[in-house]
């Protein structure tokens, strides 16, 4: 369910090697084409897959050599097809990304010989990447299971299924065998996995509930962020999101969210996408005062809320799936963080205060 890890581009600049010049190069990224892909430019398949690089960027590495298809380099304007491995491969050798084990704390919801299932806090990276080489939840699986032989954190066949966003709480469910990975693996691309997240989103939701569809893909205009394109767009990849409205607070709104699809930031983009930002999320505009009253009392309560809970405002709360082995149906549920929690809290007794002094004029 992973498309390897992150690059970070070297500062030079990519100059062309002459054949001569063709020394040992290393492999900075390795992808898959998924078996749905249609066939597509290599150079605008990596702009959606690396999140640090401009595609002009990925241009001069094809030109120079570098882009791979199939352990052979080609030009940037090759499609790609279904099932053949992308690779990039630069003449430096890649930061050193062996996951080791390290003593972090670890919530564990439930174990078994297969697989486990975990309660990430917010704040945690879950998987090494760029910036982020060390103390992720991997790491800390890593630990927990470093007396289990057959467990290599190294291996991709094994570990995380899934991943959810650093700033992002709630459940994940990591393989411990090979065959637990691909049978978890198969459960979430054949869409029978379940998954829900509670969310605090700007905005009265005028409905109670509705499905957002739309594909989702690196913004061209901040690589760190992804957005929505029309379905069936060339752009992006499909992404359906499901979501009902749990309780209203006044200028905020707490909705769960079905996932139908798991796409990089499906939640917050699909939620900007029709104009309800996720609470707190700094990277979708969430930080900013959307809703509400042009008071100073208003803007300080505002500004409490995001001190108390200093992330996008998002827990993954529950998880299902047919367990590998077995085939017995599993569900597990998280509860809500503090940090959610109180934040909620905070913004009933604001309504309701503001409800009472309604009252009280009447």
């Amino acid at each position: 369910m992973t498309e390897g890890t992150e690059t970070a581009w070297p500062d030079a600049d990519i100059e062309q090697l002459d054949d001569d010049e063709q020394g040992q190069l290393y492999e900075h990224f390795r992808v898959e084409v998924d078996r749905g892909q249609a066939p597509v430019r290599v150079d605008k398949f990596l702009f959606e897959k690396l999140q640090h690089s401009s595609r002009n960027r990925i241009q001069k590495a094809a030109d120079a050599g570098f882009v791979h298809v199939g352990g052979r380099p080609v030009k940037s304007n090759y499609k790609v097809r279904p099932g053949e491995v992308v690779t990039l491969m630069l003449d430096r050798p890649h930061y050193d990304t062996t996951i080791e084990p390290e003593d972090i704390p670890l919530d564990v919801v439930y174990e078994d010989d297969d697989l486990m299932v975990v309660n990430k806090p917010a704040g945690l990276v879950v998987h090494p990447g760029c910036g982020n080489f060390s103390g992720t939840l991997v790491n800390a699986v890593a630990w927990h299971l470093r007396n289990l032989p057959t467990y290599d954190p190294n291996d991709p066949q094994v570990g995380l299924v899934h991943r959810i966003d650093k700033d992002t709480s709630g459940l994940l469910v990591v393989a411990k065998t090979p065959e637990a990975k691909t049978a978890l693996g198969a459960q979430f691309y054949n869409k029978t996995s379940r998954r829900s997240y509670n969310a605090l989103v700007w905005g009265n939701m005028t409905a109670d509930s509705g499905t957002i569809e739309g594909n989702i893909g690196r913004d061209p205009k901040d690589r760190l962020r992804m957005t929505v394109f029309p379905p069936g767009s060339d752009t992006g990849k499909p992404a359906v999101t499901h979501w009902r409205v749990l309780e209203r607070l006044g200028y905020v709104t707490f909705v769960e969210c079905i996932l139908e699809t798991g796409r990089t930031h499906q939640i917050r983009a699909h939620m900007r996408h029709i104009g309800h930002p996720l609470f707190g999320d700094e990277r979708y505009g969430g930080t900013e005062i959307l809703r509400g009253e042009r008071t100073g009392s208003y803007r300080q309560f505002v500004l409490n809320g995001l001190k108390l809970c200093p992330r996008q405002a998002l827990h993954a709360r529950t998880l299902g799936f047919a367990h590998p082995r077995t085939g017995r149906q599993m569900d597990f549920t998280s509860p809500l963080p503090a940090d959610m929690e109180q934040l909620v809290e905070r913004w009933r007794r604001y309504i309701s205060g503001r409800k009472d002094a309604a009252e009280g004029n009447d």
